[in-house]
């Protein structure tokens, strides 16, 4: 048995990092992580949106079966038994720090200890309504939130000086297996850091290579998040600006996982305790014209996954896809508790590094499009099944920027997905569920604000 920390960012698209491939993102210590580690080239999140993937790992259910649609929490039902419950119940220590932004306050959690969180989610966003389309008001005024900016990190530094102090001073004291999930918060918008970091990419405010005249930019969804949004008539200044300010935030988190390292060595754990980088969600940073998440896409639905300790081999890339299921029950596997029966995932450390067959599965049911998406993946292809606009297919191992829709050249493959999607779940089914539970979340929050 041994313990393991969960390091969790906001928003944070893996292809923006050295072990992901980038070419000038400075990651050491991610690098550091892979290196020494295994690395998941092909690691998702249970939807692209904060409370429900949140949610979905907290869990170990899918999003539909927590009713955790979008980012309103009003109405979704208690969730008794959750992550940090079940594993007090194997005599596992469990110590949550950072953003909540989940199904429940952090004090319903049920982990062991609870300290400096942000909750998050605690409003009622009306933006959430999707039939007729909401329209975000003011959110073309985020577009000048980068740069050098005091102070820079929000909460962010607070939530890791108080990991780094209980790892110092309270996890060699455990008697038992421990698990601490740190969550931060960048590099979410918005993208504000130090004059040094914004110094270190003075020549990186780059433009996205593919922009809102690729044919993927045209899909329905990809336009009702325009939209949504305001994103039409970005000013190229704002872009370079936005881009080099994320490039600056994810250097900063790859600091904090700095920190967490030298922790664990100055504390003499680290010989016993397992660190995984991971995040909720991507961003499309300008990418067809969208930005942020809430869509399907590679940008918005992947997420970086990188293990290194003794439970995780080193210098080893697994192609296999997996998500936060898989993570999730990683946490049990190497503390020893019993993964309960019916909860998703399986170990990542259990996994083979190559197959082709494995099934990962993601839902969309927040704001900014018309309707619910579902997506499968198997191998290099992806389907993503759009309840009230055309179906997407792509090739993946030819086509990783999800430029060419393979629908119509390939129906007998978007066939053989869409056989795999219904054994998750019956799409149509769950998409008027999330829409009835909207209608019962607005009624709630009238009565609520009426009372």
């Amino acid at each position: 048995m041994s313990n393991i920390i969960v390091f969790m960012s906001d928003e944070h698209n893996p292809r923006y990092s050295s072990p992901y491939g980038h070419d000038f993102v400075d990651t050491p210590n991610m690098q550091w992580l892979a290196d020494n580690g295994t690395l998941f080239d092909n690691a998702y999140c249970p939807s692209p949106l904060c409370v429900p993937s949140r949610s979905a790992f907290l869990t170990g259910k899918r999003v539909h079966a927590v009713q955790a649609y979008g980012n309103n929490r009003a109405g979704i039902p208690a969730e008794t038994h959750g992550l940090g419950a079940v594993l007090a119940d194997e005599d596992v220590h469990t110590t949550f720090v950072g953003k909540v932004h989940a199904y429940r306050p952090s004090t319903e959690l049920g982990f062991s200890e609870t300290i400096e969180t942000h909750e998050g989610a605690s409003g009622f966003d009306e933006g959430q309504q999707r039939r007729p389309l909401a329209v975000r008001e003011g959110a073309d005024q985020r577009f000048d939130r980068y740069g050098p900016h005091e102070p820079p990190w929000g909460r962010d530094l607070g939530f890791m000086d108080a990991a780094v102090e209980w790892l110092q001073t309270r996890a060699p004291a455990l008697q038992r297996p421990w698990v601490l999930y740190v969550n931060l918060v960048r590099p979410h918008f918005p993208h504000y850091c130090t004059q040094e970091l914004w110094d270190r990419y003075r020549a990186d405010g780059d433009l996205p290579q593919h922009d809102v005249e690729s044919a993927t930019a045209q899909h329905p969804y990809a336009v009702d998040l325009r939209t949504h949004f305001q994103l039409d008539n970005v000013p190229e200044e704002h872009v370079r600006g936005l881009r080099r300010g994320y490039y600056a935030c994810v250097s900063f988190i790859d600091e904090q996982l700095g920190r967490l390292l030298s922790a664990l060595t100055e504390a003499d754990l680290a010989s016993t305790t397992n660190l995984v980088y991971t995040s909720d969600h991507g961003e499309m940073l300008g990418k067809f014209g969208l930005w942020w998440k809430c869509n399907l896409l590679e940008d918005a639905a992947r997420i970086p996954c990188i293990a290194a300790g003794p439970d995780f081999a080193p210098g080893v890339r697994v192609a296999t896809p997996v998500d936060l299921h898989d993570l999730q029950a990683s946490v049990f596997a190497v503390t020893g508790a019993s993964h309960p029966a019916s909860w998703l995932g399986t170990p990542l450390q259990d996994l083979a590094t190559d197959d082709g067959d494995r099934v990962v599965f993601a839902e969309y049911h927040g704001h900014g499009t018309r309707a619910g998406s579902f997506m499968v993946r198997r191998g290099d292809w992806k389907l993503i099944h759009n309840i009230a606009a055309p179906d997407q297919l792509f090739d993946l191992g030819n086509d990783p920027e999800e430029l060419d829709n393979r629908l119509d050249a390939n129906p007998n493959q978007a066939k053989e997905l869409a056989a795999a999607l219904a054994e998750v779940c019956d799409p149509e089914a769950e998409d008027q569920k999330a829409e009835a539970f909207w209608e019962q979340q607005v009624e709630l929050h009238r009565r609520e604000s009426t009372a």
